[in-house]
């Protein structure tokens, strides 16, 4: 038989693991095809170049990212090509079967549940003359009118008699994220994950893994993204992962890992102060701080020790941390959100991520959602519109909110700004927020997407009609951030307090021997016209180093500094700025 497996991912730089574990399940009793698109490309396209592949079945990977634009191609290829035989499958399908084959008659088979051994035994099946489906777990199946059901498959005791995708080195994946897992299931119970339907951990053998990634850095892939849902639960063998990949220091690459705080202690935060700069990324879910909303969806953790760990973490300065909170949970109103939001905030992650629920199939808060008066619209993404708890126009409040959280906070674009702003001039982050998204809609500003440039404009524009008590530090501090986060000294806004940059030699400066030798040591022997393209020296009219080293505390008397920024290729730390206010001054 001809079989292709597909899916559309979300981006282009994305890779599919599903479809590559199928593939290589069955490779001793067929050659299976893969093909990848994007939900960016046209359900017409993707149809045709399915189409023009001439294949006789046609398996596609679905989510509540891509299962409409899927049906839509299935569609289309079953009109033009009656015969084809179409199956679907993924968490989408896998709890609603008989809905969805009687809602698309287009759809002839589902894979339900773990894939791997129902596909090889359909593959097994197919190529027999007489297709008996009826023994096949985890399949549903069309015979004549009737929809069956087959069984539900055990789950997979022993992962490794799964081949590995990666197990050679190939060029496909260059540059793009590849999906990862080192384990399946997850040791805890949160109710609106669909991990909590399947308790127990399962891991790969730990020398696989490391076979894996060795093939995977040497493969030069952009990022290993671990999909696996706790990656910490077993201390001894996440350790190992990661001494591992320290010891192969791998360049231009980093690993995310989904982790959770409160399994992290003093030995492995030790451990992880070690760490090359940008080579993991952790992703921390709080969900909420709110404890009654964490008693009602299940979820295990201690925010004090939580915050104690990404505290201790961030002073590392060499692992970005993601950290996640889901608006409309139970009991999580308007007001408990908001603290919630000011307590992550507070821990200073390099990017807060706000989510709203999703009541997935399968989730055990889809199966309450009439207990909390959950309306959503039956359909992907089955986002929550409001409940008991909170109103769809406070959703909407918290929608504007998280697209400035994106835009102002997560890129660490304007950190020291907004840090000054919040912490002079409003009585919390959430309230910042707030008003600064008061000011965004009253202005139109969300009717349009903006260049980093505009965002600056804007921001400034804000700064003008508040008149802060003190907005010629704002203004400095706005051009300073400006100026760390771009190479270029020409601002997209102007102030009547600015300095001019080069009321100086900056060539003579850079010429000095203490600068060369405080400041700049790596540059000593290259000729200072090269020396000028990776650094910038600008005039400050007040001090804005010492603001930011007073923990944005407000002083008076501040004078002007002339201040050197030093870019560098850091994923975290990208930019080093140093007061040499003498140095100027004496050139």
């Amino acid at each position: 038989m001809k079989t292709l497996l597909t899916t559309l991912n979300s981006k282009y730089i994305h890779s599919n693991l599903a479809i590559r574990y199928l593939q290589r399940f069955v490779e001793d009793i067929e050659d299976v095809d893969i093909i990848e698109f994007t939900i960016n490309q046209s359900t017409d396209f993707i149809a045709s170049e399915i189409y023009k592949l001439e294949k006789e079945i046609i398996g596609f990977s679905v989510y509540i990212w891509n299962i409409r634009e899927t049906l839509r191609v299935c569609e289309i290829l079953k009109i033009v090509k009656p015969e084809i035989k179409i199956f679907l499958g993924g968490p989408e399908v896998s709890y609603d079967m008989k809905e969805v084959m009687e809602k698309y008659d287009y759809i002839d088979f589902l894979i339900y549940g773990e894939g791997e051994e129902t596909f090889r035994e359909f593959v097994e099946i197919n190529q027999n003359e007489v297709k008996d489906y009826k023994g096949i777990e985890g399949l549903v199946y069309r015979d004549g009118r009737e929809i069956v059901i087959n069984s539900p498959r055990p789950l997979i005791n022993d992962l490794d008699k799964i081949p590995s995708p990666y197990e050679k080195t190939t060029d496909e994946f260059k540059n793009k994220i590849v999906y990862y897992e080192s384990s399946r299931g997850c040791p805890f119970g949160c109710k609106f994950c669909l991990s909590s339907t399947i308790r127990g951990v399962r891991y790969f053998d730990i020398e696989r893994v490391k076979r894996d990634l060795k093939n995977l850095i040497e493969m030069k892939v952009k990022q290993v993204k671990f999909v696996d849902r706790t990656f910490n639960a077993n201390k001894k063998y996440s350790r190992e992962i990661m001494e591992f990949l320290i010891k192969e220091d791998p360049k231009e690459i980093n690993f995310h890992f989904e982790v959770t705080a409160h399994l992290i202690d003093d030995e492995t935060l030790n451990f992880l102060k070690t760490v090359k700069e940008g080579l993991f990324q952790f992703e921390i879910g709080v969900q909420s701080t709110n404890k009654k909303t964490i008693e009602a969806i299940g979820r295990t953790t201690d925010f004090e020790v939580l915050g104690r760990v990404t505290k201790k973490i961030n002073s590392f300065n060499n692992i970005h941390q993601h950290l996640d909170l889901i608006a409309g949970l139970p009991y999580e109103d308007y007001g408990s959100f908001k603290r919630s939001f000011n307590d992550v905030y507070d821990l200073k992650p390099e990017k807060l991520q706000l989510g709203f629920l999703k009541l997935l199939k399968g989730s055990e808060l889809r199966l309450s959602e009439k207990l909390y008066g959950y309306k959503y619209i039956d359909e992907p993404t089955y986002e929550v519109l409001e409940n008991d708890f909170i109103s769809y126009s406070d959703i909407l409040k918290l929608k504007a909110i998280e697209d400035l959280v994106e835009k102002y906070y997560n890129e660490g674009n304007f950190k020291n700004t907004l840090e000054f702003l919040i912490s002079n001039y409003y009585s919390s982050p959430f309230e910042f927020y707030e008003m600064f998204s008061k000011f965004w809609t009253e202005n139109n500003y969300h009717i349009l997407s903006h260049s980093k440039n505009k965002l600056y404009k804007i921001l400034f524009n804000f700064i003008n009609e508040n008149r802060f008590k003190d907005n010629t530090i704002v203004y400095n501090l706005l051009k300073y951030d400006y100026i760390f986060n771009n190479k270029n000294t020409k601002l997209p806004f102007k102030f009547e307090d600015e300095k001019n940059n080069y009321d100086f030699n900056i060539h003579e400066v850079l010429k000095d021997d203490i600068l060369l030798n405080t400041f700049l040591e790596r540059y000593k022997d290259i000729p200072t016209k090269k020396v000028i393209n990776q650094v910038n020296i600008v005039t400050f009219s007040i001090d804005v180093l010492k603001i930011i080293s007073n923990d944005f505390k407000l002083i008076e008397n501040l004078k002007e500094v002339h201040i050197l920024f030093d870019y560098k290729d850091g994923s975290i730390v990208q930019c080093k700025t140093y007061d040499i206010t003498n140095i100027v001054r004496r050139n």
